[in-house]
């Protein structure tokens, strides 16, 4: 048994269960990539795939035990690598960040500005996707750390920290006349069309739940990933938005108004996702405690490591 072997059984896993796409991806030979799996499978004396002919159609029960063992082998193997790393250049590296539209175009900036500052030979990079693509991201190791409000809650493997709660502005084209509601209400909201994030961003569940506790039906007739997207459709007054708070700025958004919203729905919270027992670079945890500076080193260790009794609430 090799980590190559599982490298290629988990590849496949990930490829669709295409050898063919895996072995591109791995930049290999599709028969080496046949050949290593079956000499795993023979090693262990259990079949991990279900074969038809020469095609590989599903993964058998033991073959999943098979695979959450390997990525745990894998990501101790990237441990050994970062431990070496870590203390052969402690400054310089690379950290990849997976985050949402929201948070890199708004919560992030100024961290990044001081991350770069303190860390001139760090090679910082920004990957977007929605909540669950990045959780998925950082547990396949394409990522390093993962920043987002709606994150992934049946990932067993994902630590899930919490960053800085927040909450959303109702935003109109000037002269709107919802601008004209004191005090907003849900209702209030309910008489137009509504522009905002789409269901699996930014906490959009929370304003699901808090219309339908009102018995209400918002006329969402547009959604958007994208913060500023909802806004340019709304300086076309194509309907109201409801957006983060922390994406409308009264300098740069001068033809659009904002209300406060947060007595109207629930706050969200923003959380940081980390593959558990992972061994982190030491600018890693700088990064974390610039963005959140209640997690310390001290405190994000003792959560990786399964401290339930560790809270790193807010």
């Amino acid at each position: 048994m090799n980590l190559q072997q599982l490298r290629y059984i988990l590849e496949v896993s990930k490829r669709k269960l295409s050898v063919s796409e895996a072995a591109e991806a791995l930049y290999t030979s599709q028969p080496g990539v046949s050949k290593q799996i079956r000499l795993l499978e023979e090693e262990l004396g259990i079949d991990i795939f279900v074969r038809h002919g020469k095609r590989l159609v599903a993964i058998t029960e033991p073959g999943l035990q098979v695979m959450a063992i390997a990525e745990r082998m894998l990501r101790e193997a990237d441990n050994l690598r970062q431990v070496g790393a870590d203390f052969r250049n402690e400054d310089s590296g690379r950290l990849i960040v997976a985050t949402t539209h929201t948070q890199a175009r708004y919560a992030l900036p100024r961290v990044v500005a001081d991350f770069m500052r303190r860390y001139p030979r760090v090679q910082l990079h920004i990957h977007q996707g929605n909540p669950r693509q990045i959780c998925e991201q950082v547990l396949a190791g394409e990522a390093d750390i993962a920043i987002a409000t709606e994150a992934a809650a049946d990932m067993p493997d994902l630590v899930l920290l919490p960053c800085h709660q927040w909450n959303r502005s109702v935003i109109a084209k000037r002269g709107h006349p919802i601008l004209r509601e004191s005090p907003l209400t849900l209702e209030a909201i309910n008489r137009f069309p509504v522009i905002t994030y789409d269901a699996a961003f930014a906490g959009r569940s929370l304003i699901n739940k808090a219309f339908l506790a009102r018995g209400l039906k918002p006329n969402v007739v547009l959604t958007a990933i994208d913060s500023d997207v909802i806004k340019t459709y709304v300086n076309m007054d194509l309907g109201i938005g409801i957006i983060a708070s922390m994406a409308f700025d009264p300098l740069v958004d001068r033809d659009l108004a904002a209300l406060d919203a947060s007595h109207l729905f629930e706050s969200s919270t923003t959380r940081i996702g980390l593959p558990r027992n992972t061994w982190l670079r030491g600018y890693a945890y700088a990064f974390i405690e610039m963005f959140a500076p209640h997690l310390s080193r001290r405190v994000v260790d003792a959560a990786l490591g399964g401290d339930n009794e560790s809270d790193p609430g807010l």
